[in-house]
């Protein structure tokens, strides 16, 4: 079995997308073993001395942090913590997402610094190379004091309380124990806090989600050259000369990848009767290359958090300090995922415009793409679907990270909302996906209208990977189905 070491070493995105795609299983490397235990040992040393009370340790929580909590209840306050925030609701988390909330959590506990048993760190990594993934659901957290509801569902199987899906199965935590030969987790001074502090489930949606604008972005430009083709379309707006001198790298990136997926394509060369196209087609580099910027920069904040410590307080051995602060507040992350949604939207609202260009009647392409339109309305209700997607998208594109309700009495007076920044923002790369997949439906079919003559020699081979899913349309038929299957060919193609 192949394993990844979780170390100090930087946490890629890429890394990350690899470790879920191929099923690698985690290990703790041995330094973050040792930090792990030396943590833990400076904090139960330092609970012999002091005399002083320490925030979420020997206190209560929230507004209750005045209230102080004798030594012999301790552990209870620490299982009292977590059963009690364990006030999620709605949908469930996707597995997916739970899989890499466990991942991002293991993560942050392995830099020394939460005051974690080991033996809690390791349980967490045996939940998730079993594939024992907890019940978390997507409403209840303000994506401040961490993902305080949510962190609490994915920490009770370890204490044996919740539920856990195996094997598609849903079954009582303790039953899963069991069956593992597992024994509940007896959590010790700050491990609660260390446990439900944090921005692990923001993160999981984050990161999940940007694997996927990642994959989308490249696949738009990829179906975008496949509409420009089939809608006869000029390539002029995307030689270099004209994106050096505005200088936006993801503009020219992307006038580069058109230009190369079209090469030597026989519709692009020969003569147009038209001066210029629709700014759907023709300002390609400026949408697209605008939302790769913004992927970029995403990453580079989202690559920082999961490569961070979010719990509090947060313990210092080296310095003898443990400091109640803010680091689980999800505001640098609520902005990011507020920005991506953004992007993403735009790389949707410009491709439901191409395929309505695509059904038009334009450009010697039939009304609706079919060859008997009237008896036929062919293609003319997908692209309905489109601009409903594209109208959804726009309401969830309205910054959740903007708003902020007080909560625990007013202590907790501005929270960054980032959680559901973090759901919306995928609801709105799944959005995205199914107008491209669209696109593609139309492009695809507008395309044979153009034979005898043949795209380049790239676009040709990605049609005929989709022809084998979704066939050409002659005559009206049941089209959901091949809306689906072209939502299912766009997350597999590589």
């Amino acid at each position: 079995m192949e394993y990844h070491y979780i170390s100090s070493d930087c946490l890629t995105i890429e890394r990350v997308g690899e470790i879920l795609e191929n099923n690698i299983a985690l290990a703790l490397s041995d330094d973050a073993v040792e930090r792990i235990v030396r943590c833990r040992e400076y904090l139960d040393c330092k609970m012999k001395s002091q005399t002083e009370p320490i925030y979420g340790i020997t206190t209560g929580f929230g507004s209750l942090c005045n209230i102080s909590i004798g030594a012999n209840e301790l552990e209870k306050l620490q299982k009292n913590l977590v059963m009690s925030h364990a006030c999620g609701t709605g949908e469930r988390v996707p597995s997916k997402i739970v899989k890499l909330m466990l991942l991002l959590k293991v993560q942050s506990l392995s830099y020394g610094h939460s005051g974690v048993q080991l033996s809690t760190v390791q349980r967490l990594i045996d939940f998730y190379n079993n594939d024992c993934l907890p019940v978390v659901f997507q409403q209840g957290s303000l994506g401040a004091s961490g993902d305080l509801a949510p962190l609490a569902h994915l920490s009770l199987p370890l204490l044996g309380l919740g539920e856990v899906e195996v094997d598609g199965m849903i079954l009582p935590a303790s039953e899963v124990l069991e069956q593992f030969g597992w024994e509940p987790i007896t959590l010790q001074s700050k491990e609660g806090l260390a446990l439900l502090n944090g921005t692990q489930f923001m993160s999981a949606f984050g990161v999940y989600s940007l694997l996927k604008a990642i994959r989308l972005s490249s696949q738009a430009d990829t179906i975008a050259a496949l509409s420009l083709d089939a809608f006869d379309g000029r390539i002029e707006p995307f030689l270099d000369q004209v994106h050096i001198v505005r200088g936006h790298k993801g503009q020219l990136v992307t006038a580069r990848n058109i230009r190369a997926l079209l090469e030597e394509s026989q519709i692009l060369a020969r003569p147009k009767q038209h001066v210029q196209d629709p700014y759907s087609f023709r300002c390609i580099p400026q949408v697209h290359g605008a939302a790769k910027d913004t992927i970029e920069y995403v990453s580079t904040v989202l690559e920082r958090e999961i490569n961070s410590v979010t719990d509090n307080p947060t313990v210092f051995p080296e310095d003898d300090m443990v400091i109640s602060a803010g680091n689980f507040h999800g505001e640098p992350i609520a902005l990011v995922m507020d920005f991506l949604a953004i992007a993403l939207a735009e790389i949707g609202n410009i491709s439901e415009r191409r395929t309505y260009r695509l059904i038009s009647g334009n450009r010697g392409l039939p009304s609706f793409l079919v060859a008997n339109p009237g008896l036929n309305s062919g293609f003319m209700i997908p692209q309905y679907t489109a601009a409903s997607i594209v109208s959804q998208t726009k309401g969830l594109c309205m910054p959740a990270s903007v708003d902020s309700i007080p909560s625990s009495q007013g202590q907790e007076d501005h929270v960054s909302m980032g959680s559901n920044a973090a759901t919306k923002l995928l609801r709105v790369a799944d959005n995205t996906e199914r107008v491209l997949a669209i696109e593609l439906f139309n492009a695809a079919q507008a395309l044979e209208f153009r034979r005898p003559l043949r795209s380049s020699e790239r676009i040709e081979a990605f049609v005929a990977q989709y022809r084998q899913r979704v066939p050409y349309i002659d005559n009206d038929r049941v089209m959901y189905p091949l809306i689906e299957e072209s939502v299912n060919f766009l997350q597999s193609y590589k």
